[in-house]
């Protein structure tokens, strides 16, 4: 990774990365690790399969850069496989300061024509899944002194006059748990905070599940700009930015 002998803003960190293997949160592994974090890919691609990307193959990179990376399997619809994926990181790195949980399904179909497995399969990853990885990394974080947990959202959760489907309920689930989580833990040191893209990041979830949205050039925006706000939010702690609902783009980062 650049950086030389020069201090970066997160060296000596550790961060979990639920959802890792491809789109928005290999674009942040890779720039957390830049940041001087050590990384934990975590995903359930192990092999390639139908959509490109796996844990090794993110891990690769960041170590081929010089930077430190452990692949871990985890399905964060299992509790068992989080505990387990939780536990191989702190084994591995000492402990876990930062939480993003990135990990999500989507589905945008409208409510009357929604399989109850998919919408089920919704909150499944994008709420239950968010709710099972943050509550097991707290006590690591809470161990370290205080750190960063922040959850990967949308915009369209605000987005009423477009309809409703399963992907923005379940995103919405997660803002209100992330906000009220906020306080819960504010007296431990740890800034809890959402992030979602300001624009449509064109991952390869999105376009296998987008159901053929066509987006406009100028709604597009580049994966770059979720993994900057993410390094943002990951320096901070109860004594910064906490409890809010960020989009990437309104943050101003250079």
């Amino acid at each position: 990774m650049s950086g030389g002998g020069a201090t970066r803003p997160l060296d000596g960190r550790v961060a979990f990365l639920a959802g890792a293997s491809r789109g928005i949160g290999a674009a942040v592994a890779l720039a957390l690790a830049e940041a001087g974090a050590a990384v934990a890919v975590a995903a359930r691609s192990e092999v390639e399969g139908k959509l490109p990307g796996t844990i090794s193959s993110v891990a690769q990179r960041i170590t081929d850069a010089g930077g430190h990376a452990l692949p871990v399997r985890c399905d964060v619809t299992s509790e068992e496989s989080v505990e387990n994926a939780v536990a191989a990181t702190v084994a591995e790195f000492g402990g876990i300061d930062i939480l993003v949980a990135n990990a999500g399904v989507l589905w945008m179909g409208p409510v009357e024509t929604t399989p109850l497995k998919r919408w089920q399969l919704c909150l499944d990853v994008n709420t239950t899944g968010v709710f099972l990885a943050t509550r097991a990394v707290i006590p690591h974080v809470r161990a370290r002194g205080g750190g960063s947990l922040i959850a990967v959202t949308t915009t369209g959760v605000t987005m009423t006059d477009h309809g409703a489907n399963a992907y923005w309920v379940s995103k919405a689930a997660t803002e209100r748990l992330y906000l009220g989580l906020a306080s819960d833990l504010k007296g431990d040191n740890i800034a809890v905070n959402c992030l979602s893209p300001s624009r449509v990041v064109l991952t390869e979830g999105w376009q296998a599940g987008g159901g053929g949205v066509e987006i406009p050039p100028e709604m597009v925006e580049p994966p770059d700009a979720m993994a900057r706000a993410a390094v943002f939010l990951a320096q901070q702690d109860a004594s910064g930015i906490t409890g809010t609902i960020q989009r990437s783009e309104d943050l101003d980062l250079p």
